[in-house]
């Protein structure tokens, strides 16, 4: 059986690095509030904790605000995946790489 390695975001690794970010270039969670245009600051901290993640618009405007590339704030984990040859000659190479995403991000947030 094939082993993919599969790229997917740690949330709790990228919550550190997003605050790693904002307190080196001297920004409160205020800031990042203001700068957003968030009535509360609740998603920041929820960023931070690794409990959520920015969504790709908001991603692009904190690689803005911080002077870094989007990869530069997110932190990659690997998964080991390991598929049947079965399922390779049932299913496209496509339909496989987006059930491994999908279960990639599933157990990733399971176990934070």
């Amino acid at each position: 059986m094939p082993v993919i390695r599969f790229p997917v975001i740690d949330p709790v690794a990228t919550g550190a690095n997003i605050t790693r970010l904002r307190r080196e270039r001297g920004f409160t969670v205020r800031d990042l509030q203001q700068f957003f245009g968030f009535e509360e600051p609740q998603a920041i901290y929820k960023w931070q904790r690794g409990q959520s993640l920015p969504n790709i618009d908001n991603l692009y405007a904190l690689s803005a605000l911080f002077q870094v590339s989007m990869n530069e704030i997110l932190v990659s984990a690997h998964i080991n995946t390991r598929f049947e040859q079965q399922a390779s000659a049932c299913c496209s190479k496509h339909i496989l790489a987006l059930f491994f995403q999908v279960q990639g991000v599933w157990q990733n947030f399971i176990t934070a």
